[in-house]
């Protein structure tokens, strides 16, 4: 298989000593900042079979060109390798495309604002390249694993014993202590959210099982998805953060499974987090949202249902009814010792009201969004118009040209043909694939 791998990288305003915290995201990086992003390309060089890398470039606060030419000026120190920016003008090339073909604005659910948003831009980039699978990793991830993309790939595409096909599939990531257990700690004002101890329950007996297993939590930065699955079933946009978790739980609706591999690793590596409370307040509209996403789901005939006891001992406890008052005591408790105090009193405050309504509002635009979803990568899948727009996009952006927003309604067959000879010259992989089968063997 050739897998495409997509690396989110997310930059925000200059930092002003400690600075707000983002809306968005956990982490982003300052754009006067160095980031993490060189040394994580760094760590891939020395990774066999490594093709096509997409960065999709989120931003906020207004530093779009600022961030695209730091990214540029990161990757121009790997002329070796691959790289295809998604920034600003790529983005608005693929949604010029998407509506000329009649599928309205959908910049909020395939864009640069937001985890799900992104990561489905860039399956959708994947799926005009022609890739039959991606790996998503994180910026701020090290890969010590020559044989890293071997393992993403190993039973990917392929039947298990019984049958199952296996086209979805998470690693898990070591801490920068060399540990695979979550950190959380088990302190009085975690005693209604044991949250890493759960967790940790659960890594425990995946790492003791077979290579290969139906999993219960998905690693967002070491996840592996075959063009079957993510051309069927997209990231949902409207969850504001753990769409990892989230997307493996709108497989099991649709009929499908990740799994987990236990010999496929990398090094998470991420700054300290200075905002715990803030992350804390995302969480509340993560879990009240997966709560009620899954209720809102049990009235679709077409769904599957997902019941919290099959996902024992994480993360089913945090999918039962009570999740809110839970979630109250918690914010309360921590409010009481724990650094950023006024960010977990706003989460105790927001659990009764700004997120259970966020929740109700929400929870059913995803499904709506799905029933276009395939028909958008069915589309995307034969675009050539698309793809040779996003070509002249790469030809320019690696000469330092200013982009040109150029139409994808139209294409000249005789220029798309010489443009695909001098794709490697762009340094873009052609996304050749190879016949997938099958047929897992016994002995795996």
């Amino acid at each position: 298989m050739n897998p495409a791998v997509i690396i989110p990288a997310f930059y925000t305003t200059p930092m002003r000593g400690r600075g707000k915290p983002s809306s968005l995201y956990d982490h982003p990086t300052p754009i006067n900042t160095k980031g993490t992003l060189e040394r994580c390309l760094t760590s891939l060089q020395k990774v066999k079979g490594l093709g096509q890398i997409i960065i999709p470039v989120a931003v906020e606060g207004g530093v779009e060109k600022e961030a695209a030419a730091k990214v540029k000026a990161i990757t121009d120190k790997f002329p070796q390798m691959h790289i295809l920016i998604i920034a600003q003008e790529e983005e608005s090339i693929i949604h010029q495309r998407l509506e000329q073909l009649g599928f309205g604005d959908l910049r909020n659910c395939i864009g640069l604002t937001g985890y799900s948003a992104i990561r489905n831009i860039g399956l959708v980039v994947a799926q005009v390249l022609g890739f039959d699978s991606v790996v998503f990793l994180d910026d701020d991830e090290v890969i010590d694993d020559e044989e890293f993309l071997e393992k993403a790939m190993y039973g990917l595409g392929k039947l298990t014993k019984k049958g199952i096909p296996i086209l979805a599939k998470s690693g898990f990531y070591f801490n920068d202590e060399g540990a695979y257990y979550s950190k959380s700690q088990n302190r009085w004002y975690n005693h209604f959210w044991q949250q890493g101890r759960a967790f940790n329950n659960w890594i425990t007996k995946a790492m003791a099982g077979p290579r290969l297993s139906r999993s219960n939590h998905v690693c967002g930065g070491c996840l592996a998805l075959h063009r079957e699955t993510y051309r069927r079933v997209s990231f949902d946009p409207w969850i504001m953060r753990g769409e990892d978790m989230d997307y493996l739980l709108s497989l099991r609706m649709y009929g499908s499974d990740i799994w987990f591999d236990n010999q496929w690793s990398l090094t998470h590596l991420p700054p300290k987090d200075r905002n715990e409370g803030h992350r804390f307040y995302r969480d509340i509209f993560r879990w009240i949202y997966e709560y009620s996403k899954i209720e809102f789901s049990r009235a679709q005939i077409d769904l599957l249902q997902i019941k919290p006891s099959s996902l024992m001992p994480y993360p089913g406890p945090f999918l039962e009814p009570g999740i809110t008052k839970r979630i109250k005591r918690t914010a309360f408790l921590r409010s009481l010792v724990r650094p950023d105090k006024k960010a977990y009193r706003e989460g105790a405050h927001a659990a009764t009201r700004e997120a259970t309504e966020y929740a109700q509002v929400n929870c059913m635009k995803y499904f709506e969004f799905q029933y276009t979803w395939g028909d958008i990568m069915m589309r995307m899948e034969s675009d050539a118009g698309l793809r040779q727009a996003l070509v002249h996009a790469a030809m320019a952006r690696q000469a330092g040209e200013d982009l040109v927003i150029a139409a994808a309604s139209s294409v000249d067959m005789n220029q798309t043909m010489q443009e695909e000879n001098e794709v490697a010259t762009v340094n873009l992989d052609p996304g050749m694939t190879s016949e997938i089968h099958l047929n897992l063997s016994d002995e795996e």
